[in-house]
């Protein structure tokens, strides 16, 4: 099926040769809630051997470390991807260049993560604190969606929304994939802090910083000879548009059920469609 100027193809091997490099997605395009996807680790294995440089670019509030050992733990094979580059780790290079302390003493942080995980502010001049009535900050890092109704983060963040406290959100994922299928994500929690009046700072796909911090670790490439591949229209190929790459829609992950009409309507709702429309991530 093509849209517009999208063209499908079986597997990657068919386009390698256009592009120098790959910015490739990890949830829904490797691997899901379960685990990785059939084929994926041999398939980044072959994008390597055909010499393209390769970062994983996550919308994970986690820094780029520990994702990058939990996918070899998966049975990724070390060393065949660049980076590994998250939304977390742009977020945490962010905070420490600005300056997380101020004027008067250390600031205290609202962190909202997942499975009591404190890493994203490991190393920051940053105090803890779990409510939002004596917070400078927010910083919305990962969603517990599968665990938690909506109105558990509606009721610890209102208070630090009424009293306009800025809020970084470093997973702009809207929705997630679990092990017993979707649930709402960080992105989410984020647009709920919005309508309870608070102002978000959005860091990772499709904003800008992330965009910039690959490209910069690429050594500013040709933007043509670069693609990005993943399976959200909203985060991966629009973010891939305003950075000016080409982009493959993969549809596992939060598309796998959808329409070619669900799609065509996402496309135009977010002003962007892929160059390519791609099954899975098989050569």
């Amino acid at each position: 099926m093509t849209f517009a100027q999208t063209t499908a193809i079986e597997g990657l091997g068919e386009i390698a040769d256009r592009y120098d490099a790959f910015l490739i997605d990890q949830f829904g395009v490797l691997r899901d809630g379960l685990g990785p996807y059939p084929g994926a680790a041999e398939t980044l294995v072959k994008l390597k051997d055909a010499g393209k440089r390769i970062i994983i670019l996550s919308n994970s509030g986690k820094r780029s470390a520990e994702n990058d050992r939990r996918l070899v733990d998966l049975g990724f094979v070390a060393g065949s991807w660049d980076w590994f580059l998250t939304s977390g780790e742009v977020a945490w290079q962010i905070l420490r260049r600005e300056g997380a302390g101020a004027a008067g003493g250390r600031r205290k942080c609202l962190l909202i993560s997942r499975d009591g995980d404190v890493s994203p502010l490991t190393g920051l001049d940053l105090e803890r604190t779990e409510s939002g009535a004596d917070a400078d900050f927010v910083l919305l890092a990962a969603s517990e969606g599968d665990v938690q109704p909506l109105s558990h983060y509606e009721a610890l963040l209102a208070p630090a929304a009424r009293r306009g406290v800025p809020c970084l959100c470093t997973n702009p994922d809207k929705v997630m994939l679990t092990k017993e299928g979707t649930a709402f994500g960080a992105g989410r929690i984020a647009e709920l802090y919005e309508e309870l009046g608070g102002t978000v700072r959005w860091i990772g796909k499709p904003f800008a910083d992330i965009y910039a911090s690959a490209l910069d670790f690429l050594g500013q490439p040709d933007s043509t000879r670069v693609c990005a591949i993943g399976d959200s229209i909203e985060h991966d190929i629009a973010g891939a548009a305003n950075a000016g790459l080409h982009a493959v829609l993969v549809t596992t992950g939060i598309l796998e059920r959808a329409s070619d009409e669900e799609r065509r309507r996402l496309f135009a709702e977010h002003g962007a469609s892929p160059d390519f429309i791609l099954p899975k991530f098989t050569w």
